[in-house]
């Protein structure tokens, strides 16, 4: 099948082309992100692979079925950049990755938490300026601290895991609880209680019409005053103006974050030689208790050979007309 693949870095060329030797489709790797703009570059595909900042809304997905493309592999697990509606209603196929590596994502959570409870980014910078006083370095033993995990899929699950490692207590907020987490003794409770209860608020939801904004000004003000939010999920999980109060007031301690909800255009480009034109991105760099990575955490080996082997055979199942366990479509979205 040919395929074109969009916002194509240098390690999507590498691990996909080593994965594609199973496969033998015709891929065709594109710099540009996909937008109504760039949609031209798939005029005859019919397929195109798209990652997470991609723009697939109806007036995309309408452009790229007038030229041809029936297909659709995200390269990734979340399909919030989706129109699934207008999927459905133009007969375009849509799959996913839904679980590459739950643990990288896992560990690079449980990573920030340390980096910004013991503050080594400020630790590192003093050192190498022959700075060694400890002044503002000064941090908290994770254990018997207690860690609020808002969503206990496959990611949640393993963060459980570790924290619970560390001797921490855990509490749970999930409609549907899993049994691990349960073993490791922890707690499920209303998001208010869990957020009242915590030190460390960690998310992995996904981001649906229920999700969006999870944690605004309401849930700021509900957290134990101080506690660190980590959210390595969905940018949009975050009213990012909300959190940004929430900083400014003392009622937020730390934050770490993996994504951000206007990342799309920011996040996976080089800008260093530019002015950041996103004020609140800008905003957000200024508070030294905050550490930003840019959507880094699914950034393994063994995540990226995953994503790469379960994109290929999505579309290999497809092209052979074949049933697909990783099609997504607007019946998901019900009751979200």
């Amino acid at each position: 099948m040919r395929v074109a693949v969009f916002s194509t870095k240098r390690y999507d060329r590498e691990f996909l082309t080593r994965a594609n030797a199973a496969h033998r489709h015709e891929l065709t790797f594109l710099e540009p992100r996909l937008t109504l703009d760039t949609t031209v570059l798939a005029s005859g595909f019919p397929a195109v692979c798209a990652f997470v900042n991609d723009v697939l809304d109806q007036p995309v997905l309408s452009a790229l079925a007038q030229q041809g493309t029936r297909a659709i592999a995200l390269r990734s697990a979340g399909f919030n950049n989706v129109d699934l509606e207008a999927a459905d209603l133009l007969g375009m196929t849509v799959v996913r990755v839904p679980a590459y590596s739950p643990h990288a994502v896992a560990e690079h959570t449980v990573g920030l938490i340390l980096a910004l409870n013991r503050h080594l980014p400020r630790a590192f910078n003093r050192v190498r300026e022959g700075n060694f006083a400890l002044d503002g370095l000064m941090g908290f033993d994770l254990h018997g601290k207690t860690a609020g995990i808002v969503g206990t899929g496959k990611i949640g699950t393993i963060v459980a895991r570790i924290l619970a490692g560390f001797g921490c207590r855990l509490l749970a907020h999930d409609p549907h609880p899993h049994e691990e987490c349960l073993s490791l003794g922890a707690t499920y409770l209303p998001l208010p209680d869990l957020l009242a209860q915590s030190d460390i608020v960690t998310l992995h939801t996904p981001l649906t019409p229920r999700t969006y904004h999870l944690i605004d000004r309401d849930a700021v003000a509900q957290m134990r005053r101080g506690a660190m939010l980590v959210n390595t999920s969905r940018g949009a999980l975050l009213d990012t103006r909300a959190i940004i109060n929430g900083l400014k007031s003392g009622q937020i301690g730390a934050l770490g974050l993996d994504v951000y909800e206007e990342e799309e255009g920011l996040f996976f480009e080089d800008l260093s030689g530019r002015v950041l034109q996103d004020d609140v991105f800008a905003r957000l760099l200024t508070f030294p208790n905050v550490l930003i990575t840019g959507h880094q955490a699914f950034f393994t080996r063994e995540a990226l050979t995953a994503i790469a082997e379960t994109t290929l055979a999505n579309l290999s199942l497809i092209e052979r007309g074949e049933p697909c366990p990783n099609v997504v479509t607007s019946a998901r979205l019900v009751g979200s």
